[in-house]
């Protein structure tokens, strides 16, 4: 068995490798080729906002079976620990043996990021210039990764829940991403202003922009809510998008960006898409320059066991990790 750290999973899965991966996963789930149960997602009362998730998934195509356990902490941030901590388990898809054990906070971070990736990839004008990502918190730097991967974007503007915390982010990026613009803003409206791609990454109840600020022609990702009683995107946005896409069908169920505005008539479930089947060819994307798309994701196991794999297959031909027998 291998032991992978979470230095070894940023090394072995580059970004692109990650969005082409979650690209695989989600057309070989679309297709009905995997095995995954909706996730077990347990609340922790003792810890205000805290839960557990429980995230199988068996993908014989690559001939492996994972789980990723992974738990959202909101105050593990004042603890100094991460607040989305998780690990991942890989079996052998013939023998049920433990292949490895790998970070899972790291690789959440990076396929997250890829999921809206690989959206933005499919359905984001191929010239987009402007970019806005609301939200600074752990899983920001993924999404932003994500969006500078495959869009040639010259400025991302960035709001958070305070100024001061989009000023400290954007100085972060700024080393990191020099040939784009990181751009700290006081709000969302000032962010998402004439963007070509929005994304949201943030655990709220409520909508964090004005829909009908929304430029015509852009793409919006909404990656944060991941529960009924979370809701990032406003109803007005979801009312004017012209194609809606998910992850996964278990956004009907889990996502309140999609539950809710099903409930109030906004939209129908037939209206929300399978992402993997645009991957496929089998529906269509954007039909022009002026549709707005939506793209909502919750997450889904075959993501994170599909990276996971690939993750593996690299620190094997590499000689990346830690054998360890237990």
């Amino acid at each position: 068995m291998i032991v992978l750290t979470a230095a070894d999973v940023e090394r072995l899965l580059p970004m692109g490798l990650a969005v082409e991966s979650c690209k695989q996963a989600l057309a070989m789930h679309a297709a009905g080729e995997t095995t995954v149960p909706l996730r077990t997602n347990i609340p922790v009362p003792a810890q205000q906002g805290a839960s557990a998730l429980f995230m199988p998934a068996s993908v014989p195509g690559l001939n492996t079976i994972g789980i990723k356990i992974v738990s959202h902490f909101p105050g593990n941030a004042a603890r100094g620990l991460p607040v989305v901590p998780g690990q991942v388990l890989v079996f052998d898809g013939e023998t049920g043996m433990l292949q490895a054990i790998m970070d899972g906070t790291s690789l959440t971070r990076i396929r997250t990021g890829a999921v809206q990736g690989a959206a933005t990839d499919l359905l984001a004008h191929a010239d987009a210039q402007v970019g806005a990502l609301i939200g600074c918190g752990g899983q920001a730097g993924g999404q932003l990764a994500a969006m500078l991967e495959v869009r040639d974007l010259r400025e991302v503007r960035v709001s958070a829940t305070s100024f001061a915390k989009a000023q400290a982010f954007a100085a972060e990026q700024a080393s990191l991403f020099s040939g784009c613009e990181i751009v700290p803003c006081r709000d969302a409206a000032e962010a998402v202003r004439g963007a070509d791609v929005v994304t949201a990454v943030t655990s709220a109840k409520d909508a964090v922009f004005d829909g009908d600020a929304i430029a015509a022609g852009c793409h919006v990702n909404g990656i944060g809510s991941f529960t009924p009683e979370m809701a990032e995107i406003p109803d007005s946005l979801v009312a004017r998008a012209d194609r809606i896409f998910v992850d996964t069908q278990d956004c009907l169920a889990e996502s309140g960006d999609i539950i809710g505005p099903i409930e109030r008539g906004i939209i129908r479930a037939e209206d929300c898409l399978n992402l993997g089947d645009l991957v496929n060819g089998s529906v269509t994307g954007r039909a022009d320059a002026q549709q707005i798309t939506l793209f909502n994701s919750v997450g889904s196991a075959v993501l994170d066991v599909v990276c996971a794999d690939a993750v593996l297959r690299a620190a094997r031909e590499q000689g990346i990790g830690t054998q360890v027998a237990i």
